[in-house]
């Protein structure tokens, strides 16, 4: 994008912003409540990096779909980060071996996932973000995942790390610019059958309005929401989660409603009542974290979160 173009587009940005939030609607939900709890492969963190560093140690994702199969989880999202040469498209080979890996076994990959920052003023990481986001959608098509996760940005502890990085433009013209790098992604994503699901991180996304702004500004059918349980700071994390249910293409259930042990634990029946009420259908995604827990087992705290989900799922029939 050249400069006077990108001129061009922020003097259209106004109007188009109140046309999107005019025009935008809910996904459309058919039927009754219908939800899954699954596994995200990031709660494998320490075990599939330290496979990346050393082949002969820790797990690797066809590890992390033996879990799936010996805990009979139904589908994974498999995190791009811990494919082999990522940012680079895995290869061939690589693709056609773990698709073959998880239909034999009746597993669904439901979804990957991209580090990006589209809360930046440097354009560079901007159109990065975008390329990245472009060539993991083609990805995701190739694996037959229906969705691929990316950030706002950027990765920090706290909500003011955004404006840093922003260079001091206002939240208004950092959304604009973000919704329009994610709807150059979702035009993308339509082609290729990928929905491009942001996630709220607690970094420029850290409550459910500022999530569905975003959302209404970008006004694309194939751009939703990744709710992520833990990362709503509020005074109320459940109202946020509620508010976006129903923009919701896919999940991160997490064990508590922060990111450390001093947050409340996450009340899985009342989770599981939201979702129920705002009548989704389709695969909830667990990724636990250690959070700093020296004596964290990944594994272990899976089959927790698990247990509890499926006996609260139960408990609404």
């Amino acid at each position: 994008m050249n400069r006077r173009h990108f001129l061009q587009r922020a003097a259209l940005a106004p109007l188009a912003a109140t046309t999107a939030h005019a025009s935008y609607s809910p996904l459309p939900r058919t039927g009754n409540a219908r939800f899954t709890p699954t596994l995200n492969a990031y709660s494998f963190l320490e075990q599939l990096n330290a496979n990346i560093a050393d082949p002969t140690t820790g797990m690797d994702l066809f590890g992390v779909c033996d879990f799936c199969v010996k805990h009979d989880i139904e589908a994974v999202d498999l995190t791009g980060y811990f494919f082999p040469g990522y940012p680079k498209a895995p290869s061939d080979d690589y693709i056609a071996r773990i698709k073959r890996y998880t239909h034999d076994r009746g597993i669904t990959i439901s979804g990957t996932g991209v580090k990006n920052d589209f809360a930046t003023a440097d354009k560079a990481v901007w159109a990065e973000g975008v390329a990245l986001t472009k060539l993991w959608i083609e990805v995701a098509a190739r694996l037959g995942a229906p969705v691929v996760r990316v950030f706002a940005g950027p990765h920090g502890k706290n909500a003011k790390d955004w404006q840093s990085a922003a260079g001091g433009a206002s939240r208004v013209e950092v959304e604009n610019w973000m919704a329009e790098a994610l709807r150059e992604c979702a035009e993308h994503g339509e082609k290729f059958g990928v929905i491009v699901a942001v996630q709220n991180h607690g970094d420029f996304l850290a409550t459910g309005p500022e999530h569905l702004s975003l959302l209404k500004r970008v006004d694309h059918a194939w751009c939703g929401a990744l709710v992520d349980t833990g990362k709503y700071f509020t005074a109320d994390p459940y109202a946020d989660i509620a508010m976006m249910v129903p923009h919701a293409v896919n999940w991160q259930i997490k064990e508590t409603l922060g990111s450390s042990l001093k947050t409340p634990p996450t009340n899985f029946k009342k989770l599981t009542q939201i979702l129920h009420d705002g009548g989704y259908r389709g695969f909830v995604p667990i990724e636990t974290l250690s959070m700093g827990r020296k004596d964290y087992d990944p594994a272990a705290e899976i089959v927790k979160v698990l247990a509890a989900m499926r006996a609260a799922i139960v408990e609404l029939q």
